[in-house]
């Protein structure tokens, strides 16, 4: 159908009320992502924004980074900047949670709307080619006798890797306010300290290390997942006896004040955008795992995600 035809189609549904009005406001869509090009975020929300245009629900996609302190400036910028606006989508996921609990941020998600998770990311964790370690047991005989001696390495405090390390220290017995981690601003300065050898063990999505895996400059030792992922053998922390499953999931939130048919429009339209081959192709690239959830089941389940996150980031003294 072409773009005319398309949007034509769209005023005659409005104007007879099967469809609401804002559905047409949503043609030309704001994306702000709260992070710098080229990381998670940032990949997310275009590859979300090519959907949207190609599903043909958006006419044009714009995009706004800013990133910092784990995607609270972007944030605060969104609450702040997009009040009422029903053509504006930010990028968001775990690591903003983390990020508000941590910084306590004077804006607060709660003050945006709630749209859809997209993407969930499984943490894999690994070893420098070079290290005296050889698996994820190793791992944690070194973490039971002195757990400042295992230097994690992996994104911003409060990242899900960082999370999972703590987990994994109090699943074996270690005290998880003791365990080492090293954060960094970016995956490439994170995957540089990890060839370097310069931390014991570092984390990450899987996407960002398996170039070097392929190439046998890191060895993966678990993944934070229930099951091993699709086409790549590596055990998971749970079959290793060690039972922790977190993921690194995306979404997106609208701006806040919108009405509920303006929230319902743009929850529509980034649903048609995830049925799309566009979206399909993206999730086979970037070894994400599909985890579509909508509406008030979304908004739950990041109320009782934020509530998780911040007992085990207070256990393990992050907070």
């Amino acid at each position: 159908m072409r773009r005319d035809t398309f949007l034509k189609s769209l005023a005659a549904l409005a104007a007879t009320g099967a469809l609401p009005l804002s559905a047409l406001a949503a043609a030309n869509v704001k994306m702000m992502i709260p992070a710098n090009p080229g990381g998670g975020w940032d990949t997310t929300g275009r590859a979300l924004g090519k959907a949207l245009s190609d599903a043909k629900v958006a006419d044009t996609v714009t995009y706004d980074n800013k990133g910092g302190a784990a995607g609270a400036l972007g944030l605060a910028q969104f609450v702040n900047g997009s009040k009422g606006d029903a053509n504006a989508l930010m990028v968001m996921g775990s690591v903003m949670l983390g990020g508000i609990i941590t910084g306590k941020p004077p804006v607060n998600l709660s003050q945006a709307t709630p749209i859809a998770r997209l993407t969930t990311e499984y943490n894999v964790f690994v070893l420098p080619a070079n290290s005296p370690l050889k698996s994820m047991k190793d791992v944690v005989d070194q973490l039971k006798k002195d757990p400042g001696s295992v230097k994690w390495g992996g994104g911003s405090r409060g990242s899900t890797e960082h999370i999972a390390a703590a987990m994994i220290a109090q699943k074996v017995g270690a005290d998880p306010s003791k365990i080492n981690y090293v954060a960094f601003r970016g995956g490439g300065e994170a995957t540089a300290a990890i060839l370097g050898g310069n931390v014991t063990v570092g984390g990450s999505g899987y996407s960002e290390f398996a170039e070097y895996i392929a190439a046998g400059k890191m060895k993966a030792i678990a993944v934070t997942s229930a099951q091993r992922l699709p086409g790549i053998n590596v055990p998971t922390l749970k079959e290793q006896g060690i039972d922790v499953e977190i993921g690194n999931w995306r979404g997106v939130y609208g701006a806040p004040g919108i009405s509920a048919e303006q929230r319902k429009a743009l929850t529509d339209m980034v649903l048609a955008a995830m049925k799309s081959p566009s979206w399909a192709e993206s999730l086979k690239k970037n070894d994400w795992t599909s985890a579509v959830l909508s509406g008030e089941a979304f908004a739950k389940f990041v109320d009782d995600d934020f509530a998780s996150l911040r007992a085990i980031m207070t256990k393990s003294g992050m907070v």
